[in-house]
C-alpha cells in the first residue's frame, strides 16, 4: 500500500463536462480518453510554457465542441445551447442514493491532493480536511475516505436525513465505476444532415432534435464497430457524421410572430391540448401556407448549407460524399426541396452565381443589375417587350416565364431575386427602376405611399398546385438551391405519397428521378400512421409489389415473425393437400367415359383444352404469382420500379417487435417516432452509404 511504503503517486485526471447546466450535481459525463488526452496535454503545455491567461480552444467529441480551457466551457459548434461547465476531475464523492460519483471542484481536489501526499509520506492518516462550506473529509486510509456534513445545532431536532449520512470519496478513476465513452474516429466518410418533423420534439421521450441525433450518431458508431469491424481494422472506414437541423425554432420565434398571434385566438378552455396542438399539428398548415411555406424552405436550405460550410472549415480534408435524412414533414420539405434542385457541374456547387442565398445584400442601382450579377442579363431584355415593372413581376407565375421561353432554372431565380429586391425596398423605403422601362420609379413610389390592409405583409408568391414536365406537383414558392449535389435521401416515416396524392398527382413518371440526388429511399414503421408508400405510384396499378423487409440488426427475422411465416406455410400446405385429396376422390367416383373425344359436327368446333404453359400445366391468369395476389420473387425482379432510386426497389419496412404485434393501435404514435433509435434503421442508413464506396457488411 502507498501508505506503508510512503511511495506517492501522482492521481491522473480526467476531464468532465456538465450535462445539465442547470443542475449539476448528478449531470457529470466523462469526456472519451482520447479527448480527455487532449486536454490534459494542452492544460499541462500552458502550464509549462507559462500561457495559462492565453485562451486555447480544443475541439472534442468529433469536433463539434470546442472546450476554452481558461473558461472551463464547452461550446456547440454547430447548433445554438448553453454552454457546459469543464473540470479537471480528480477526487469524486458519491451519497447512499446518489447513482453516480460527483466529481469535486478543482480547487477542494488540490487542497484534498495535497492532504493525501503528506499523509502517504508520514504515513499519518485519521487527517480531517474542513471548507468553508461545512464540508469535512476525513482520510481514514489510502482505501477509505469519506465526507461528512457539518449539521447546525437548530436543525439537530430534525429527523436524520441524507445530507447527515457520510458520503464516500475516491481518488482518481480507478475507484469508481464510470463507463467512458467511445472515441470517435478522425476520419469523416459521409456526412449526413438530418432535418425533424412536426413540432419541437421527436421522440415519445419529448427529447429534441439535437438529443435524438446525437443517440442516432452514438448507434451508428456501435454498429460500424460490431458490424463492419474487419472493414474499419483495415483503415479503409472512419465514421459517418450526422448533423441535425431544426426550423422549428425559426418557425415559431420572434421573427415570425406567428406564436403571438395563434395565442391571440386560442381558445382558453383545455389549454394544454391547445398548446400542444399549435406547437404541432399547426406545422402542417403552415407548410401549406404560401408566407410560412416559403419561411419553412428558406430556414431548411439555410440551415443545410450554413452547416455544409461550417463542417468542411472544421474538416478540411473531408473527401465524401453528402446525404440528407427527414422524418415526417421534414421528408416533405426534403422531398420538395430536391425536385426543384438544378442539374450542374461539382465545380459550380456552393457558388454565389447559381444560389443567391439571402446572407448576400442586393448592392446595386437596378434591379437590371442584380439579374446580370447572378448570370441573368441574357434574359432581361425579354420583360422591357412586354412592358414588366415590378408590381407586374411579381403578380407572374412560372406559366409566365414558361411562355416566354425562359428555362425553369433562371425562371426560379429570377422569382427568389425579385421577392428579395422588393423586400429590401420596403425595408429601406427606396425604389429602382425596373429595366427598359423608364419613369416606371416614380409610378411605384406613388403606389406605396397609400398604405392598404395588407401593409406590412410579406411578398410571398401564390400558392399553386402545378406539375412538373415529369409528374412531380408542389407549392409553386421560390425554391433555393443547396451547396452541394446529394448522393442519397432517407426518408423516415414520410407522408410523401399521401402529400403527392392530395396534390393531385396519380402516378410518377417511371423516367423521373431527382435532379441532383442519385438515391432515394423510403422507410417506415408497418404500424406508423403517418408514414405511406410510394412505389405504387410508379408501378403498375394492377401489380402487388410488397415492400422490402429491412433486416435485424443482430442478422434475422425477428422470432413472432418467423413463425408467423411457418403458420402461413403450413396452412398453405394443408389446404394443397385437401385440395389433391378431394381431386382423387372426385376422380374415383367418376363414371366411365369414352377415351376419345366426341367427334364434331360441321360448324361445330371441338371443345378446346385448358390453356397450358410450356411445362404442359393449366395456367391460371388470376391464380399465377405469389399467394395472396402478390408477386412471386421471379417475376419481382421483372417489375420496373422506376429511376428515383436508379432503378431499385426504395420502399422499406422495419420488422415490428414482438410486444407491438399484440396491438398495433397502441403502439400506432410510438411507431412515428421510433425510427431516431432503431438500429434498424441505423444499420440501413449505413449499409446503403458505404455500399457505394465498395464496403459490404
Amino acid at each position: 500500500m502507498e501508505g506503508v511504503t510512503g511511495v506517492y503517486e501522482p492521481v491522473q485526471h480526467h476531464w468532465f463536462h456538465c450535462q445539465n447546466p442547470v443542475d449539476c450535481r448528478s449531470s457529470w459525463i466523462p469526456f472519451s480518453r482520447e479527448d480527455s488526452l487532449r486536454l490534459e496535454e494542452t492544460h499541462k503545455h500552458g502550464e509549462t510554457s507559462g500561457e495559462e491567461e492565453v485562451e486555447v480552444v480544443v475541439a472534442t467529441e468529433g469536433r463539434r465542441f470546442d472546450v476554452r480551457l481558461k473558461e472551463r466551457k464547452c461550446f456547440a459548434v454547430y447548433w445554438e445551447q448553453p454552454p457546459l461547465e469543464v473540470r479537471r476531475c480528480s477526487w469524486f464523492h458519491k451519497g447512499d442514493k446518489d447513482i453516480s460519483y460527483t466529481p469535486y471542484p478543482e480547487d477542494t481536489s488540490l487542497v484534498l491532493e495535497e492532504a493525501y501526499m503528506m499523509a502517504v509520506k508520514l504515513n499519518d492518516w485519521m487527517k480531517k480536511i474542513q471548507f468553508p462550506t461545512g464540508e469535512t473529509v476525513v482520510l481514514h486510509s489510502p482505501t477509505l475516505m469519506t465526507q461528512q456534513q457539518t449539521i447546525p445545532l437548530k436543525d439537530w431536532i430534525s429527523l436524520p436525513s441524507e445530507q447527515s449520512q457520510p458520503r464516500m470519496v475516491k481518488r482518481g478513476l480507478e475507484g469508481i465505476r464510470v463507463e467512458l465513452p467511445e472515441g470517435e474516429p478522425d476520419q469523416v466518410d459521409h456526412l449526413v444532415f438530418m432535418v425533424h418533423g412536426i413540432g419541437p420534439t421527436c421522440d415519445i421521450q419529448l427529447r429534441g432534435v439535437v438529443q435524438c441525433v446525437n443517440d442516432f450518431r452514438g448507434a451508428s458508431l456501435n454498429l460500424l464497430c460490431s458490424h463492419f469491424k474487419q472493414s474499419q481494422d483495415g483503415t479503409h472506414m472512419g465514421r459517418v457524421e450526422f448533423l441535425p437541423v431544426d426550423w422549428h425554432g425559426v418557425l415559431h420565434g420572434d421573427a415570425t410572430g406567428v406564436d403571438d398571434d395563434i395565442q391571440r385566438i386560442t381558445l382558453p378552455s383545455i389549454s394544454r391540448l391547445r398548446q400542444f396542438s399549435n406547437s404541432t399539428v399547426l406545422d402542417l398548415f403552415f407548410y401549406n401556407s404560401p408566407t410560412y411555406c416559403q419561411t419553412i424552405i428558406d430556414t431548411v436550405a439555410s440551415e443545410i448549407n450554413r452547416l455544409h460550410q461550417v463542417f468542411l472549415q472544421r474538416h478540411p480534408q473531408f473527401t465524401g460524399e453528402v446525404s440528407l435524412a427527414g422524418h415526417s414533414l421534414g421528408s416533405l420539405i426534403l422531398f420538395d426541396l430536391l425536385t426543384n434542385q438544378e442539374r450542374r457541374n461539382k465545380d459550380e456547387e456552393g457558388s454565389s452565381v447559381s444560389s443567391p442565398s439571402e446572407a448576400t445584400p442586393l448592392d446595386f442601382e437596378s434591379f437590371e443589375d442584380t439579374l446580370r450579377n447572378f448570370g441573368l442579363g441574357k434574359y432581361v431584355q425579354m420583360l422591357p417587350k412586354e412592358q414588366m415593372d415590378l408590381e407586374s413581376l411579381g403578380l407572374c407565375s412560372e406559366t409566365f416565364f414558361k411562355d416566354l421561353g425562359i428555362p425553369l432554372g433562371p425562371c426560379k431565380k429570377i422569382m427568389y431575386l425579385l421577392k428579395r429586391w422588393r423586400g429590401q425596398e420596403s425595408r429601406t423605403g427606396t425604389s429602382h427602376p425596373v429595366p427598359g422601362i423608364p419613369g416606371i420609379a416614380g409610378v411605384y413610389s406613388q403606389v406605396q405611399e397609400h398604405p392598404t390592409l395588407l401593409s406590412g405583409a410579406p411578398s410571398t408568391s401564390p400558392v399553386d398546385y402545378k406539375y412538373f414536365d415529369v409528374g412531380i406537383g408542389q407549392v409553386s414558392i421560390v425554391y433555393p438551391q443547396l451547396a452541394f449535389q446529394p448522393q442519397a435521401f432517407f426518408a423516415l416515416g414520410s407522408p410523401i405519397g399521401m402529400f403527392l396524392t392530395v396534390r393531385g398527382l396519380k402516378r410518377i413518371d417511371p423516367k423521373y428521378s431527382l435532379p441532383t440526388c442519385k438515391s432515394f429511399y423510403n422507410i417506415y414503421h408497418p404500424f406508423d400512421p403517418v408514414a405511406y408508400r410510394i412505389e405504387p405510384m410508379v408501378v403498375f396499378p394492377d401489380v402487388d409489389l410488397p415492400p422490402i423487409l429491412i433486416p435485424h440488426h443482430k442478422g434475422r427475422k425477428r422470432m413472432h415473425l418467423e413463425l408467423k411465416d411457418s403458420l402461413k406455410r403450413v396452412s398453405s400446405d394443408l389446404l394443397l393437400s385437401i385440395s389433391t385429396v378431394r381431386g382423387v376422390w372426385q376422380t374415383l367416383t367418376m363414371l366411365p367415359v369414352n377415351t376419345l373425344p366426341p367427334v364434331a359436327r360441321v360448324g361445330t368446333t371441338a371443345a378446346l383444352p385448358p390453356q397450358e404453359s410450356e411445362g404442359g400445366r393449366p395456367v391460371c391468369k388470376k391464380c399465377s404469382g405469389a399467394p395472396n395476389g402478390t408477386v412471386s420473387p421471379t417475376e419481382m425482379r421483372n417489375i420496373s420500379v422506376g429511376m428515383l432510386n436508379g432503378g431499385r426497389r426504395f420502399d422499406y419496412v422495419l420488422q415490428e417487435k414482438p410486444l407491438e404485434s399484440f396491438n398495433e393501435y397502441l403502439f400506432a404514435i410510438q411507431s412515428h417516432l421510433c425510427y431516431w433509435d432503431s438500429k434498424d434503421t441505423v444499420l440501413l442508413l449505413l449499409r446503403e452509404i458505404y455500399e457505394g464506396k465498395g464496403i459490404l457488411l
